[in-house]
């Protein structure tokens, strides 16, 4: 569903209350650059096309299908790594403006956190919220630079995973990109060294780090379908 945007303003939004998140995550989660090591820590990280412009962009998967999430506490919003995108829900930046969608389900007259205090100052929730955007903003260019730079390379490869589980079923998962291990191996010292200045040498071999999380993930959902209903 399109957002419907609102500029946040004391007067229009005193009333407004949030959670604090909410408790479920989506499986497949946009992610930052400076996202890179934390979410390599429990999941894996792709790139992978936007259906919208054709773009590549950074995400860290949580599990093979949104029925069933796979990281030790995602699926009570309690994963170790807390992406960006998922605390900054239902608030979107607008110009220099922060911007609310009031139809998300974020928002309710019974959620226990304001958006404003009773004299109609910013609440500590709300700001939060804006640094998290203020992240956000500012995390982009630098996770576009790094695919940039990769693209230049041309060290993003195409990834498709192929599982099988122990109750029959196979599992294809399709439209992924990751790093090229290859390409990371034969790059001379000059381009080694610019990367590792930028951070972006760090950021690729977080990405290749992380699909040692693939086959955890696999074992946690052999594990689930195995257990009696």
């Amino acid at each position: 569903m399109t957002p419907r945007l609102e500029i946040v303003n004391s007067v229009e939004h005193r009333d407004v209350r949030m959670y604090p998140r909410l408790p479920q995550y989506p499986y497949f989660v946009p992610i930052l650059l400076g996202e890179f090591t934390a979410a390599a820590a429990c999941c894996p990280i792709f790139l992978a096309k936007d259906q919208e412009n054709g773009q590549f962009y950074a995400a860290a998967l949580f599990g093979f299908s949104q029925d069933q999430l796979l990281v030790d506490g995602a699926d009570e919003g309690k994963a170790a790594f807390q992406p960006l995108d998922l605390q900054r829900q239902g608030f979107y930046a607008s110009g220099e403006h922060l911007a609310i969608d009031l139809h998300h389900p974020r928002f309710s007259d019974t959620a226990p956190l304001p958006l404003f205090t009773s004299s109609g100052e910013v609440s500590e929730e709300l700001r939060y919220i804006q640094h998290i955007i203020g992240r956000i903003m500012s995390g982009r260019e630098e996770t576009t630079r790094f695919i940039e730079d990769m693209l230049r390379l041309k060290a993003v490869e195409p990834i498709d995973i192929s599982l099988a589980f122990d109750n029959g079923e196979n599992l294809t998962l399709e439209g992924l990109y990751t790093i090229s291990q290859d390409v990371l191996q034969d790059l001379d010292g000059a381009a080694v060294a610019s990367l590792f200045r930028t951070g972006h040498l760090q950021a690729a071999l977080s990405m290749r780090i992380s699909l040692g999380q693939i086959p955890v993930l696999a074992h946690r959902r052999n594990a689930r379908v195995a257990e009696p209903a």
